[in-house]
């Protein structure tokens, strides 16, 4: 079983930054492929982050490549998502996910607000 909560959204101006973190319980975090998902008003759950175990593999959605960065600290059992040049389209509440062999754990999510 792992627990996962996110922190870091809030409101920001267009061009600006936020960084997103999850902290997650249970021991075997290490273990878990790790995504970020986000939800804008209105539309689907998609990814736009994913770290492997391990941390040497990382993907991002084009909408994202380039401007966010997502990184993980398995001796905190922490990841994090690191926003640059944000845009009103970025808008979303942002899920964590962790995932391993077909099981999943997500996150109550956290809002970010791009303001044009």
């Amino acid at each position: 079983q792992m627990h996962l909560v996110e922190s870091g959204g809030g409101l920001v101006q267009t061009g600006g930054s936020l960084k997103l973190s999850c902290a997650a319980s249970g021991s075997t975090f290490s273990t878990y492929e790790m995504r970020w998902y986000r939800q804008a008003p209105g539309k689907g759950r998609f990814s736009v982050a994913f770290i492997s175990i391990g941390g040497d593999y990382t993907y991002y959605a084009d909408s994202v490549e380039g401007r966010f960065t997502i990184s993980r600290d398995d001796a905190k059992k922490m990841v994090y998502l690191q926003m640059n040049d944000l845009k009103p389209d970025d808008t979303a509440i942002y899920f964590c996910n962790a995932g391993r062999q077909g099981t999943n754990f997500w996150g109550q999510g956290t809002q970010v607000t791009v303001s044009s």
